[in-house]
């Protein structure tokens, strides 16, 4: 050691030594010294979804007839005990999953997007609906609607107007909704129906308590409009209106969770945008089906 302090050309020899030793042990051409990451073209980016963060499980959406929303855990019987504020009741009520969206459409003939998870827990009353979408104070809410993609609705107005479109074309992706019923000054929209796959028909009542039945093929497919004529009335306009299956009857609400369902329709049927007769006896008073 000490005459490799006092020779430096010792020293450089030992440290070349110690350095070819090195090498030696850790070249390029030896199992630890040899590159063992492989380089490769960049992967291609993986889109993740955003519901994928969003814990999946089953709940029931309430709205009451005041509009306000909330989300309960669970799937709720339809006759389930529902606490709601003062003076407020009970409207909709829809089983989906927390990954779910909420189609709402309005009487001003706007779809509005809705993600279920974000809807305030079912302990509590909710919240408004108006506080999450530009639903004006002076229109309502006409249906809910889980997304399930893939059916076709039937939209129509007060005015007795409307046509069928694709549920892929109403999804909204802003607070302000989609327009699809377009309406004229003072007409509201009144209708929102799930349509069957088997519909071949469809009835339309109107307020002055005449029902009309048409062959669904009178009725065109749209994205957007103002629809044709359904009905033609004297007085008043649409009350509701319906596809379905001639075959399986028309059927209606007729109180107390009972349904009941007309066979013989002769008497109804004729061509869209006639006035149509007194419905059936026993059909209901409301004049919804």
């Amino acid at each position: 050691m000490r005459s490799l302090l006092r020779d430096e050309d010792k020293r450089w020899q030992s440290i070349a030594a110690e350095v070819k030793a090195l090498k030696e042990k850790f070249g390029q051409k030896t199992a630890l010294g040899k590159r063992r990451t492989e380089l490769a073209e960049a992967p291609v980016a993986v889109v993740v979804p955003i519901d994928a963060f969003i814990e999946r499980e089953p709940v029931t959406v309430i709205c009451s007839e005041k509009g306000w929303i909330r989300a309960a855990k669970g799937h709720l019987a339809p006759d389930a005990d529902l606490k709601f504020k003062e003076g407020d009741a009970g409207r909709f009520l829809l089983q989906a999953m927390s990954t779910d969206k909420l189609l709402v459409f309005g009487t001003n003939g706007r779809f509005y997007t809705l993600a279920i998870d974000k809807l305030p827990g079912g302990r509590g009353q909710g919240e408004p609906l108006r506080l999450m979408i530009d639903l004006g104070n002076d229109h309502d809410i006409v249906a809910l609607h889980v997304n399930k993609g893939g059916r076709k609705f039937l939209v129509a107005s007060d005015a007795g107007r409307g046509f069928i479109v694709p549920e892929d074309e109403v999804v909204a992706q802003t607070r302000n909704g989609r327009q699809v019923l377009n309406l004229a000054d003072k007409e509201k929209a009144t209708v929102c129906r799930e349509m069957p796959d088997d519909a071949d028909s469809v009835a339309v009542v109107g307020e002055n308590r005449k029902l009309l039945i048409f062959p669904l093929a009178e009725m065109p497919e749209m994205g957007r409009g103002r629809g044709v004529i359904l009905q033609k009335y004297k007085d008043g306009g649409l009350s509701d209106a319906k596809a379905f299956n001639r075959k399986e009857g028309l059927s209606w609400s007729a109180g107390d969770n009972r349904v009941r369902t007309e066979t013989d329709l002769r008497d109804w049927i004729g061509q869209r945008a006639q006035a149509g007769r007194l419905p059936p006896k026993g059909f209901s008073s409301r004049n919804k089906f």
